[in-house]
């Protein structure tokens, strides 16, 4: 896990240099930096990095936009820092491809916290991966296959973000079963506690859009009022 590439990226030196030495105590080595947008697109098609830390407010563009940018070479874990914390920040963050957040001012003990419950989450899935015969989980118009990362509806395979994905997969291993926020939360990202319930409300929707005829009238991926949601599965093949 110490082997994996991070990008941080924020225009205050400070936040920087802060992370940096944070994360070279927990015995990360493959660490970039970025002060700006164009420096962190060089970055990421140089060194292609597995988890970016990214500040929204950066001199030459927002990073929600950047964000955008970024999911044009690579399906990296984005994680952002913001100082805006009303829910329509929080939600086009999301909304632009991102996978979490962090208000600031923040704690950098927990960035690193996060970023050790990805590659450790990704660590599991990928063993459980080997020892799980069915990869392929057939829908009646969708079909998920773990081994290639894709999702394919009405035969045409249909972009899906990392961290949606992974949502759609557990959902497809625990298919007809309700399943919490609580659980939602720490088998995908890793956490013991939620952290917003927009996390988890945001992803269930961008999986909607995907795979339901009517995102507003879910019939696949359905919420059990109080208790959590459920993946319904038909009778196919």
């Amino acid at each position: 896990m110490k082997d994996v590439k991070i990008l941080l990226v924020d225009d205050e030196q400070a936040i920087l240099q802060m992370l940096e030495m944070v994360l070279r105590k927990e015995k990360f080595s493959n660490i970039y930096t970025a002060t700006n947008g164009e420096a962190a697109v060089s970055i990421i098609k140089k060194y292609s990095p597995e988890f970016i830390v990214l500040d929204v407010m950066l001199p030459d563009t927002n990073g929600f936009e950047l964000c955008t940018k970024i999911r044009e070479y690579t399906d990296a874990h984005i994680l952002f820092l913001t100082a805006r914390v009303s829910d329509f920040d929080i939600l086009t963050g999301f909304e632009k491809g991102g996978d979490d957040y962090v208000t600031k001012p923040f704690n950098p003990l927990e960035i690193v916290a996060r970023i050790k419950a990805y590659f450790r989450r990704q660590k599991t899935n990928h063993s459980q991966s080997r020892t799980i015969n069915k990869k392929i989980h057939h829908f009646q118009h969708f079909t998920v296959d773990e081994d290639a990362g894709e999702l394919t509806v009405r035969g045409k395979v249909v972009s899906c973000p990392a961290q949606v994905f992974l949502l759609l997969v557990y959902f497809c291993k625990n298919v007809n079963r309700v399943l919490s926020k609580e659980q939602l939360f720490m088998a995908v990202w890793g956490y013991d506690h939620i952290v917003d319930d927009n996390t988890v409300m945001v992803h269930i929707r961008r999986i909607r859009e995907r795979i339901e005829p009517n995102p507003s009238k879910p019939v696949h991926l359905i919420t059990v009022r109080g208790l959590g949601y459920k993946l319904v599965k038909e009778n196919v093949r």
